[in-house]
């Protein structure tokens, strides 16, 4: 009896608990949903996805390995038997023999995209750059013989043509809508293994390298292993869309180290039509040299911020001084769009085609103004780029980059008040400058005894001087001295 009281009396129990617990829980329950449905809690972060199979059958067949070659005479073994004097003893038994005057052929390995069904490729310039040979091989092993449409040295990017149809075509998404953290993907032929792809997440935005021509560049920085051979492939996101041209690496080694860099597919684009139409790319040139704000130019200059450009050049007879622009003015926005550096307004005016109005709006002696002014053309040698818009005036005549002298500067560099020239803040250790003795900090005063003040008058004092080695007057270190530098 006692045994079976008990047990009635456990099971009533057990019964209670659990009536008791499913009242709780739907109470809960109902409490969570009418708080849910006033307040929303944070949106939890998605689970990642286990696989992007789907996205490389889109991407990889639209990928092919590119291979050229170009043909490069050997040098001379005795280059001094051309000589008349050793031609005396030796005659000519060792002149222009055969094996020493055998052409070689540099190969060079790359990868490259497919972007019209008949045949359209782009790929990096420097993949391509005086290529006598191209040939292309599809993800399908099918090779072809390819035709350079144009190529465009200051973005890194060529147009290939093969003789095929119906080809895979990746599609261009808008690199505007990159954001940093995106999941992408790499694919190309790293190192000649193969077609390969590597993932990883968009690091950075807006990067400029000047590891190559440097003239135009807004790379989208990426983690995704390139590698040698990774050139010209493709940078997709999670929907198969091209958003990038892999262009460069960072390393000290020469090899992948998780930076690299992707030419973004909004102005892969436009130089892809242009090539297309026209075979050349053609630029707009507002005719400044720009440089950024810093901490201290702010506060020297009364701003709040580092916003902005700083224009310390205006090109004479260029488009911006017939608008009125002035030495000392802050270009803030370009058709209502902010401009943060000198790098995102150089690549907007490029990207404008010449001809065309833009509206700037500047800063003033304190006061917002709004200019209207039309681009001219950006010449397309390397030297009339770099005059127009450059912050910094990276030079082939010096190999050097140069920036204005600024109070700051003349009170860091111990120069006397009132001191006017222009700074070397970076010099190519294999150009001219440097083999004169030009050093960073250098401060050039004149050139053939004019004195300088910008980078624009440097510009012109060494064009007047043309071949003949140019006469530099340099402070260094509180002392003046004399520097003479041939030109390239």
């Amino acid at each position: 009896m006692y045994t079976k009281t008990r047990s009635l009396a456990v099971s009533g129990l057990m019964i209670a608990l659990v009536t008791i617990t499913v009242l709780m829980f739907t109470c809960r329950a109902a409490s969570t949903g009418a708080g849910n449905s006033q307040q929303p809690g944070p949106q939890s972060v998605s689970a990642p996805q286990q696989s992007y199979a789907d996205v490389v059958d889109r991407a990889a067949p639209a990928v092919v390995t590119i291979r050229s070659a170009r043909r490069i005479r050997a040098p001379q073994q005795f280059p001094f038997f051309d000589d008349p004097f050793f031609r005396q003893f030796f005659g000519d038994r060792y002149r222009n023999s055969p094996r020493e005057s055998r052409p070689l052929v540099e190969r060079a390995l790359g990868s490259g995209v497919i972007v019209s069904a008949d045949g359209h490729i782009l790929t990096n310039h420097h993949v391509v750059d005086g290529a006598d040979q191209i040939s292309v091989e599809l993800s399908d092993r099918r090779t072809f013989d390819a035709k350079l449409i144009g190529s465009d040295a200051p973005s890194d990017l060529a147009l290939l043509r093969i003789e095929a149809n119906n080809l895979r075509v990746l599609t261009l998404g808008d690199s505007d809508k990159v954001r940093v953290g995106d999941v992408c993907l790499a694919v190309g032929n790293p190192l000649g293994i193969g077609e390969t792809v590597t993932a990883g997440i968009i690091s950075a935005r807006g990067r400029a390298t000047g590891l190559s021509d440097g003239s135009f560049e807004d790379f989208l920085q990426t983690d995704a292993a390139i590698n040698h051979g990774n050139s010209g492939g493709a940078l997709v996101n999670t929907r198969g869309e091209l958003i990038g041209i892999n262009s460069q690496i960072l390393s000290p080694s020469g090899e992948n180290i998780g930076i690299g860099f992707a030419i973004p597919s909004n102005m892969a684009r436009s130089v892809m039509e242009q090539l297309m139409k026209g075979g050349k790319v053609r630029r707009g040139r507002l005719g400044v040299g720009i440089q950024d704000i810093t901490s201290d130019l702010a506060k020297s200059l009364s701003l709040e911020d580092t916003r902005g450009v700083l224009v310390n050049s205006v090109d004479a007879n260029g488009p911006a001084e017939r608008a009125g622009i002035h030495p000392g003015d802050i270009i803030t926005a370009v058709n209502g769009k902010r401009v943060d550096s000198t790098n995102s307004l150089r690549n907007h005016i490029a990207g404008t085609p010449p001809g065309t109005e833009i509206a700037l709006t500047i800063l003033r002696d304190g006061q917002e103004r709004q200019i209207r002014a039309r681009l001219s053309e950006l010449p397309a040698d390397r030297e009339s780029a770099a005059s127009a818009d450059e912050s910094e005036s990276r030079r082939e005549q010096l190999g050097i980059s140069v920036e204005p002298l600024t109070p700051e500067l003349v009170e860091r560099l111990g120069l006397r008040r009132g001191t006017q020239g222009v700074v070397v803040v970076g010099v190519d250790p294999g150009g001219p400058a440097a083999e004169a003795g030009i050093q960073p900090d250098d401060v050039i005063l004149e050139i053939n005894r004019q004195p300088i003040k910008s980078a624009t008058e440097l510009r012109a004092a060494m064009r007047r001087s043309g071949s003949r080695p140019a006469l530099l007057l340099v402070s260094r270190n509180g002392r003046d001295l004399f520097l003479a530098v041939r030109p390239k």
